[in-house]
């Protein structure tokens, strides 16, 4: 079998390629990466070798993508801006990466032939939940960023070449993923990063909103059981079922590293800033037999033992022009919040 994987070098995109060509050694894995700020062939650094694995260079907007489906037997796409703050300062990108990449991949997939399209896509294109109750596969989409409304997007367009075109398409939405080399931007990493440096770790707001927190290799396993198990057509939630406050994340990676819980800073929100996510995972759990193998008490630290053990590849992350970001838009929020306080 061969499979094409868009967006592989990227956080879930490179966790799932180790695992297929560990799981599956009969299987050919084709690799389609941008190299955006959050892709890297230092994430895949350990598959270049592999004679079954193959990369190529390429924006899935691009008319080359028809060339690079060429042969697969399945493509799943994992191409994606993800990060939404982000899409707050500019979703023009998000527009074209999520959206219209999302289309041109599908189109080559329906001229080639392909059996099997898998859309990868996340539990904010339901929106925010209130103090009780879960998302599942018939919630309605309710996006509240740009970024969740790309991916939303998305998802329509391969629902609607499903039931135009007949393309055999399948869509997973998982919850937030954690676990070794996601780009430090994103919540758990950057926690991590800050409290190595025993730099101040910015917290949105009161640290109240709740995640449903997924490991990326039990993400990963899910994939595969959809990849070779799951209905065309359908939808499947993939979640951690562990709950838990930002606030309380963050406590947790400043106690493991041995840094003070002071180094939590509060910084003004995000607009439109969700509130809770929870996932139902009954459906995948009942149909392809998945199950969570990771707990976030286990992971957690894993995680956290990983980047204090890959410092180097950590620093190559946090480039200059993340630097130039990160003081950007967290000192700027700082300050807002500093005004907020000064006013009252």
């Amino acid at each position: 079998m061969k499979i094409l994987i868009a967006g592989g070098a990227g956080f879930i995109g490179s966790h799932f390629v180790r695992q297929m060509l560990a799981q599956h050694p009969a299987y050919e894995i084709v690799v389609v990466d941008k190299l955006t700020y959050a892709g890297s062939l230092a994430n895949l650094k350990d598959a270049q070798a592999n004679p079954r694995f193959r990369f190529w260079q390429l924006d899935i907007c691009d008319p080359e993508v028809n060339e690079a489906v060429r042969g697969a037997d399945v493509v799943l796409n994992l191409a994606a801006e993800s990060h939404v703050d982000r899409s707050i300062e500019d979703a023009s990108v998000f527009v074209r990466s999520n959206v219209e990449g999302t289309f041109r991949l599908l189109e080559a997939c329906r001229r080639q032939h392909v059996g099997r399209f898998v859309q990868v896509s996340t539990d904010e294109v339901y929106g925010s939940l209130g103090p009780e109750g879960k998302f599942d596969e018939n919630s309605p989409l309710s996006p509240n960023s740009p970024y969740a409304a790309t991916k939303a997007a998305a998802d329509l367009m391969v629902l609607a070449a499903m039931h135009t075109h007949a393309v055999p398409a399948i869509i997973t939405r998982s919850s937030n993923n954690y676990g070794p080399f996601q780009f430090p931007e994103k919540f758990i990493p950057l926690m991590i990063a800050q409290a190595m440096a025993g730099e101040p770790l910015p917290l949105y707001g009161d640290g109240k909103n709740v995640r449903d927190w997924l490991h990326v290799e039990d993400h990963c396993r899910a994939l595969d059981a959809v990849l070779h198990h799951g209905g065309e057509g359908e939808i499947y939630n993939i979640g951690g079922e562990f709950e838990i406050e930002n606030l309380e994340v963050s406590w947790r990676i400043l106690d493991q590293l041995g840094q003070p819980r002071t180094l939590v800073q509060f910084v003004s929100d995000r607009p439109g800033h969700d509130r809770r996510y929870a996932m139902n995972c009954d459906k995948i759990k009942s149909e392809l037999g998945w199950r969570q193998q990771w707990t976030f008490e286990a992971g957690l630290p894993e995680t956290v033992r990983w980047y204090r053990e890959n410092r180097e590849w950590l620093d190559e992350m946090r480039s200059p022009a993340y630097r130039e970001y990160f003081a950007r838009h967290y000192h700027d929020r700082e300050r807002t919040l500093a005004r907020k306080h000064s006013a009252r």
